[in-house]
């Protein structure tokens, strides 16, 4: 291996490192996990902050990296190349439904909107590209889990930080999967109000180029609720119509 190949893998386990700990590192606490030389791995550790991507939270409290990871992946989700047959596949869907209809793909234990096209209603649900949604709570994201193996599955519940939203949430990887069980039979998935106050949507698996994405529809509950049904079966047969054109 090169030392520039190996100097590129060494940030990737830095940064797997910081992912798994979720708190500040010292040099010392790099040098005892990774078992890398000191002053290697100080200058490293220096050369990312004066990059940016690394900063002290507190004096003499260790290193965490900055929001700049985050801006840079927001930038590489908005300026994502997409077929131009999608998108319009998206602005037909929000003629048809009136609402807003967005385009989602997995990222770690959240899910990103890589394309949107909002709905003109007064009251809609705003996205943007980039957003991020927990990936076990959002309609979308769970039409993406719905796409993995199990083995793949369980390792991404593993890894999330359960917590309470707008209504009662998922607090285990069990419940998850029970739920995502429950849906499976319709072939859409839906989130009625759990994450956010009086905000609904209903996804379906999008699956193209290899890609394991999704299509949701948000709105109001009070608009979204009572078709849940009628939309999701929507969905499903505008993406079965999709796929069989053979467009992607």
């Amino acid at each position: 291996m090169s030392t520039k190949v190996r100097q590129i893998a060494n940030l990737f386990r830095l940064m797997d490192l910081f992912a798994q700990r979720r708190r500040p590192l010292s040099v010392r606490e790099i040098v005892d996990e990774l078992g890398w030389p000191r002053s290697s791995t100080f200058n490293t550790v220096q050369t990312l902050v004066d990059e940016g991507y690394l900063y002290q939270p507190a004096p003499r409290g260790g290193y965490f990296p900055t929001t700049r990871w985050m801006d840079l992946a927001q930038v590489f989700a908005e300026s994502q190349p997409l077929p131009e047959a999608v998108h319009h596949l998206l602005e037909a869907l929000a003629d048809e439904t009136g609402e807003t209809v967005c385009l989602a793909a997995p990222e770690g234990a959240s899910v990103v909107f890589i394309d949107v096209v909002e709905s003109s209603a007064d009251i809609r649900f705003i996205a943007t590209i980039g957003q991020r949604l927990p990936i076990h709570v959002a309609s979308a994201g769970k039409a993406i889990l719905a796409q993995y193996a199990p083995s793949e599955r369980n390792a991404v519940l593993a890894r999330i930080d359960y917590q309470h939203y707008a209504l009662e949430s998922f607090q285990s990887p069990q419940e998850v999967e029970a739920d995502l069980e429950a849906q499976a039979a319709q072939g859409w998935y839906a989130n009625l109000g759990m994450f956010a106050p009086g905000v609904a949507g209903i996804a379906v698996p999008f699956a193209f180029n290899g890609r394991r994405n999704s299509i949701a529809i948000g709105g109001p509950i009070s608009r979204i609720e009572d078709q849940a049904a009628a939309l999701g079966d929507l969905l499903k047969r505008r993406v079965d119509e999709f796929h069989q054109q053979g467009v992607v």
